[in-house]
């Protein structure tokens, strides 16, 4: 069973790999956004891996808690990619004549 696990961890490192080219490639700030949002995911595989091969399940919290500033933080920086600043609301600005 631990060939398995083996294999699943490189696996994910392979495809981690290929994430880290297309976020230093990336045509466009969307992929390499999108590439660094794949790294966190496979991060958080790689931590819940970790936690079941070695029977310690309080990992599972670690990777839970990586995964929600993951999500946090891709949607904090595509708000800064688009309007240029975090702390404006986003809203539609009306023009009144």
């Amino acid at each position: 069973m631990s060939a398995v696990y083996l294999i699943a961890v490189l696996l994910i490192f392979a495809t981690m790999a290929l994430a880290l080219v297309r976020a230093f490639r990336g045509p466009t700030v969307y992929d390499r956004i999108v590439a660094a949002n794949v790294f966190g995911t496979k991060t958080v595989l790689v931590v819940a891996l970790i936690s079941v091969l070695s029977g310690n399940g309080d990992l599972i919290d670690v990777a839970l808690v990586y995964a929600l500033i993951n999500f946090i933080a891709v949607i904090a920086v595509l708000k800064l990619v688009r309007h240029g600043d975090l702390a404006t609301a986003g809203d539609v600005e009306e023009t009144h004549e």
